[in-house]
C-alpha cells in the first residue's frame, strides 16, 4: 500500500532526477526560450515603471511644466497597452508550455507503462501508478512552467530595480541592497517552520479523513459490535489534534507577515529618513525619494516569491523522483537483440516474419519463484500435443495460474524451457506470442466504451460479422441485440452496467475474435450463473476443437470433457488424467470432485 504521507516530506535536490526532467522539457526549448524572453521584458517593464513616475514628478510637479503632458499620457496608454499584450503573452505561452509539459511527462510514462511486464502491475498497486500519471505530472509542469519563469522574473526584477536605484541614487541604493540578505534569511528560516506546521495538519487531515472512510465503510460492524463510543473519542482525539496542528500553522505564517511586514517598513523608515536628509541637503529631488519608497515596498515581494518557489521545488522533488522512475522503470521480461532484429518490438512489429502457431505446448524442467526462496514450480514437466484440451486442478497456491502465466510470458522460468511448436519461446518474439494466443481471465475487464469496441479489441481490423459470428458461439449475441443501442451499447466504467456473466461473455468473445491457436480460460466460468455457464460449456465444445486449451478450473463440472486433467500441489504433478481415469483412481481429485458435487446437489436442493 502506498504512503499517504509521502508527499509530505522534504526531500533533498537530486541534480541527477532534474537533469532527467529537463532532458524531457529541452524538446519545448523554443516556447521556454519564448516565455523566458517575456519575462525578462516585464521585468523590465516593472522597474521602468517608477522611473515614468519620476518623470511626471519632476516635470508636471516640481518644475509645473504641463507641455509633455499629452505626450506622456499617450506613452501611458500605449504603455499599460503594451504591458496588457506581455501579461497576456506571458500566461498564454506558460499555460501552454503546463500544458505540453504535463503531456510529455505522461506520454514518456506511459509509453513505458506499455513496455513493462506483467510483473510490473502485480508489485506496484494501481493507485500508485495512477498518482505518478495524474499528481505528480501535473505538480511537475506546474513547477517548470510556472515556478521557475516566477523564479527567473523575481531575480530579474531585483536586477533591474537595483540598477535603477543605483542609478539615481548610491547611497539609498546600498541601503536596500544590505538589506536583501537580512529578508531572505527571515524568509527561509520562517519558510521552513511554515512548511513543517503545514505538514503536519496535512498528516492529521489525512488520518482524519482515513477516520470518516472507515466510519463510513465501517458502519455495519460498529454498530453490531456496538463501539461508537469508543470511534468517537478516538475520532475526537484526531480532530482535536488536526486543530491544534492547523492553529499552530496559521499563528506561524501570520507571525512570519508581521515580521516581513515589520522589517519591509523599517528598511523603508531608513530609506526615508536617509532620504529626506538627502532631499534637504539639494543632494537629490523629491522624485527620487518617491522612487524609492515605492521600489523598497514592491522590490520585497520577489524575494517571498522567490523562497516559495525554493520550497515548492525541494518539495517536488518527491513526485521527480516518482515520475522518472516509472519513465525509466526496465521491463523485466525482454527479448533478445536478434529477436527484435527479426520479429520486432512492441511498437514496430515485423509481422511478416510471424510463424504461425501450431499448437504444441511443452514445460521442460521449469523452475519458478516469485521471491528468493519461495518455490513454486520445481521440475515441473507436461507436453501437450497441439489440439488438447488441458486443465490444472488443484488448491489455491498449487501453482496453477502460475504455469499459464508462464505460458503467456508474462514471466518467464528461473530456470528450464518453455516450448512452443518445439522452440524455446524466448526465441520469438512477446508480440508474437501474444498476437496468436487468447487469454480470457477470472476477473474480467472491460474498457469504458462500446460492447462493439469491447469485443473488436481482441482484433481491430476484424469485420462486424466475424464480430457477431463469435458472439453468437459464446451466447451473447441475443442478450446484446435486446438492448436500445444493440452492440453500439456503453458498458459503463469496467463494465459496471453489465452483470458479472454477461461481462464474462464478452472478454470470452473478444478471445476467440483472433481466432488464437492456444487459448487460456483462467477459471473463466467462475463468475458466471449456470445458465451463463450452460451457454460457455456449449461453445467451447465447438469453438476449442483443433485449438490448444490451458484452463485453470474452479468448477470441476466444466472440464470433465477436458483431453487431459492435471491435478497440482506445490507445484508439482500429483494426478494426470482424463476425468474418467482420475475419477477410477479415487485419489485426491476424485475427493476433491465428489465434495465439490455433492456441494452443488445440495445447493440445488435448497
Amino acid at each position: 500500500m502506498e504512503n499517504n504521507h509521502e508527499d509530505l516530506l522534504e526531500s533533498k535536490i537530486s541534480l541527477g532526477v532534474w537533469k532527467k526532467v529537463f532532458s524531457i522539457v529541452k524538446k519545448l526549448k523554443g516556447k521556454i526560450i519564448v516565455l523566458v524572453l517575456l519575462a525578462i521584458t516585464l521585468a523590465l517593464f516593472d522597474a521602468l515603471v517608477n522611473v515614468i513616475n519620476v518623470y511626471a514628478i519632476d516635470n508636471f510637479i516640481e518644475a509645473k511644466d504641463l507641455k509633455t503632458l499629452p505626450f506622456y499620457i499617450i506613452f501611458n496608454i500605449f504603455f499599460a497597452l503594451g504591458f496588457g499584450l506581455l501579461v497576456f503573452f506571458f500566461v498564454k505561452q506558460g499555460s501552454e508550455i503546463e500544458a505540453r509539459v504535463n503531456y510529455e511527462f505522461r506520454k514518456e510514462a506511459f509509453d513505458n507503462l506499455q513496455r513493462l511486464s506483467f510483473d510490473y502491475f502485480d508489485k506496484n498497486a494501481q493507485g500508485w501508478i495512477m498518482a505518478r500519471m495524474t499528481s505528480d505530472s501535473k505538480k511537475l509542469a506546474n513547477i517548470i512552467s510556472w515556478s521557475l519563469v516566477d523564479f527567473f522574473w523575481s531575480a530579474l526584477f531585483m536586477i533591474f530595480t537595483l540598477v535603477v536605484l543605483f542609478i539615481y541614487s548610491v547611497k539609498l541604493a546600498l541601503i536596500v541592497l544590505v538589506s536583501i540578505p537580512l529578508m531572505f534569511i527571515i524568509a527561509i528560516l520562517f519558510r521552513k517552520k511554515i512548511l513543517k506546521s503545514h505538514r503536519e495538519s496535512r498528516k492529521y487531515n489525512s488520518i482524519a479523513t482515513a477516520k470518516y472512510s472507515e466510519a463510513f465503510l465501517g458502519a455495519k460492524t460498529t454498530k453490531t459490535l456496538g463501539i461508537e463510543d469508543d470511534n468517537l473519542e478516538e475520532f475526537g482525539n484526531v480532530i482535536n489534534d488536526l486543530r491544534r496542528s492547523s492553529i499552530r500553522a496559521i499563528s506561524i505564517s501570520a507571525l512570519f507577515s508581521s515580521i516581513i511586514l515589520f522589517a519591509t517598513y523599517s528598511v523603508l523608515g531608513i530609506v526615508m529618513y536617509a532620504g529626506s536628509s538627502l532631499v534637504l541637503n539639494d543632494a537629490i529631488k523629491i522624485s527620487t525619494l518617491f522612487l524609492f519608497i515605492r521600489a523598497t515596498v514592491s522590490f520585497f515581494d520577489p524575494i517571498i516569491m522567490i523562497t516559495n518557489i525554493m520550497s515548492s521545488i525541494q518539495q517536488a522533488q518527491a513526485s521527480a523522483e516518482r515520475i522518472v522512475a516509472l519513465i525509466e522503470e526496465k521491463p523485466q521480461i525482454t527479448d533478445k537483440e536478434e529477436v527484435i532484429l527479426k520479429y520486432g518490438d512492441t511498437f514496430n512489429p515485423i509481422k511478416e516474419n510471424y510463424e504461425t502457431i501450431i499448437g504444441d505446448v511443452e514445460y521442460r524442467n521449469v523452475n519458478f519463484s516469485y521471491n528468493e526462496g519461495e518455490v513454486i514450480l520445481d521440475n515441473f514437466n507436461l507436453k501437450i500435443n497441439a489440439g488438447m484440451k488441458v486443465a490444472f486442478v488443484g488448491h489455491t497456491g498449487s501453482g496453477k495460474t502460475t504455469l499459464i502465466n508462464l505460458l503467456a510470458r508474462f514471466y518467464e522460468p528461473t530456470s528450464g524451457e518453455i516450448l512452443i511448436d518445439g522452440i524455446d519461446y524466448r526465441d520469438r518474439s512477446i508480440n508474437w506470442l501474444h498476437s496468436q494466443i487468447g487469454y480470457v481471465l477470472q476477473s474480467p475487464h472491460l474498457f469504458s466504451t462500446t460492447i462493439r469496441e469491447n469485443i473488436k479489441y481482441g482484433k481491430l481490423e476484424a469485420k462486424d460479422e466475424e464480430m457477431i459470428e463469435v458472439a453468437k458461439e459464446v451466447g451473447i449475441h441475443d442478450f446484446i441485440m435486446s438492448l436500445d443501442n444493440k452492440y453500439d451499447t456503453h458498458v459503463g466504467e469496467g463494465g459496471n452496467l453489465l452483470s458479472l456473466g454477461q461481462k464474462q461473455l464478452i472478454s470470452f468473445a473478444r478471445a476467440l475474435l483472433n481466432d488464437p491457436k492456444i487459448l487460456i480460460l483462467d477459471e473463466a466460468t467462475s463468475s458466471i450463473d449456470s445458465e451463463s455457464e450452460k451457454k460457455i460449456i456449449e461453445a467451447t465444445k465447438k469453438l476449442l476443437s483443433n485449438r490448444t486449451s490451458l484452463t485453470v478450473a474452479h468448477r470441476l463440472s466444466t472440464i470433465v470433457d477436458s483431453d487431459l486433467i492435471v491435478m497440482l500441489e506445490f507445484g508439482k504433478i500429483i494426478e494426470i488424467g482424463t476425468h474418467k481415469e482420475l475419477l477410477k483412481n479415487k485419489g485426491l481429485y476424485y475427493n476433491l470432485y465428489r465434495d465439490q458435487f455433492l456441494a452443488e446437489r445440495e445447493k440445488e436442493l435448497n
